[in-house]
């Protein structure tokens, strides 16, 4: 009898683990193999489980579901074989879009796009982005990074305005704990200011935790701001393996032209005659022909109206203009159209970020209904014993 027992217990079906546990210890290996450094055993893992991914349509694996797809990239990048899964990322975001998992949508249009921007594949990354489906976003974390990638779009394609935008808009809702991300919108920023024409607070550098990583931009920034040229290439050069590593060393080659016309904002202001010999003195200009360079740079600076000048070409000279009042112009009604405008969206998205539970209205007048009644039955109560004292 005993082992007939034993033999019926061995012949017994096993019973199939939940889909949702399954995949949560997909992701448990995972996050050790990664964790331990082992990259090509994580990326089986990872394939192993994408593949079963693909055999499941429940809704209840969707969360799980986008983290495997973030580590499954994260493991390919690891290894240098980024570029491999970019076919099976655009078939999962397919599927996604067919289950109408808007998680893993959103996950994985961040996956393609740092694939595409890796590579340096900004149109490709852009048309992906612009035809990708549009929904409201389910998690601040993924919302963060697709406004960090677009703002990278749009500083490639010299859209900076809107670039900056989406940029600082990033750094504003990303955690505090993720330092590395807001460092890196930080460092595009700065770079997009500057492209702009505007000058970094000091506060931007001084940011707990921040100063180290941002101090390369920092000198930038001075060097900007001054308009030295000399000293611009010396940072340049200086850091320039730590602006590869950020992928902003051809944003910084664009800063040349700024740099010039600082320094000749700053002459025009200082002086109301000067020679172009000595304006390209000034600007210390290294081209074989340095004067014709400067009377080049004056009249396309006069040109775009950054400086309020003449060119006396007779005679070799910039003439500067009297500087009349900026309070006469329209420059202060600009600024504070920008400033009320700024003010005005970050209501309009605090309005849209409220919540409120549902039916709170009738909760409310219920509460209030409630209360008007406690309060007429004692009154009642102190009317009726009122009444009996007196006949007492």
């Amino acid at each position: 009898m005993e082992v007939d027992t034993a033999t019926s217990a061995t012949q017994a079906p096993l019973k199939h683990s939940l889909p949702e546990l399954e995949i949560y210890c997909y992701l448990l290996v995972l996050l050790f193999l990664i964790d331990q450094k082992r990259y090509n055993e994580a990326k089986a893992c990872s394939s192993a489980s994408v593949a079963r991914l693909k055999n499941l349509n429940r809704r209840t694996v969707d969360v799980l579901a986008a983290r495997l797809y973030f580590y499954y990239s994260l493991s390919y990048e690891l290894t240098g074989d980024l570029g491999e899964i970019r076919g099976n990322l655009l078939a999962l975001h397919r599927i996604a879009t067919l289950r109408h998992d808007e998680l893993g949508q959103e996950t994985l249009l961040n996956l393609l796009l740092r694939n595409y921007l890796h590579y340096n594949l900004y149109d490709q990354a852009e048309k992906l982005r612009s035809k990708a489906p549009h929904f409201e976003a389910h998690s601040n974390q993924q919302f963060c990074r697709y406004l960090f990638y677009l703002g990278k779009i749009r500083t490639i394609q010299l859209e900076y305005t809107d670039a900056k935008e989406s940029l600082l808009q990033a750094a504003r809702k990303a955690p505090v704990a993720a330092l590395g991300f807001r460092v890196q919108c930080n460092k595009w920023a700065v770079i997009v200011r500057l492209l702009l024409g505007e000058i970094p607070e000091r506060t931007v550098f001084m940011q707990k935790g921040m100063e180290k990583a941002l101090r390369p931009y920092f000198e930038l920034t001075n060097a900007v701001r001054v308009g030295d040229l000399e000293l611009f290439k010396f940072v340049a050069e200086k850091f320039s393996t730590t602006f590869s590593s950020d992928g902003t060393q051809n944003l910084i080659v664009r800063l040349r032209h700024n740099v010039i016309r600082t320094g000749l904002r700053n002459i025009n202001i200082s002086y109301s005659r000067i020679s172009l010999p000595d304006v390209a003195k000034k600007l210390r200009l290294d081209s074989p022909n340095p004067v014709a360079d400067a009377e080049s740079i004056v009249a396309k600076a006069i040109r775009d109206g950054a400086i309020d000048a003449t060119l006396d070409h007779a005679n070799g000279l910039m003439v500067s203009k009297e500087t009349g009042d900026i309070y006469s112009t329209n420059e202060p009604q600009i600024a504070f159209n920008s400033r009320i405008a700024f003010c005005l969206n970050m209501h309009n998205e605090a309005v849209r970020a409220l919540q409120f539970p549902p039916n709170s209205h009738k909760e409310k007048a219920s509460s209030e209904k409630r209360r008007e009644r406690q309060q007429q039955e004692q009154e009642l109560a102190k009317h009726i014993a009122e009444e009996d004292d007196d006949e007492f």
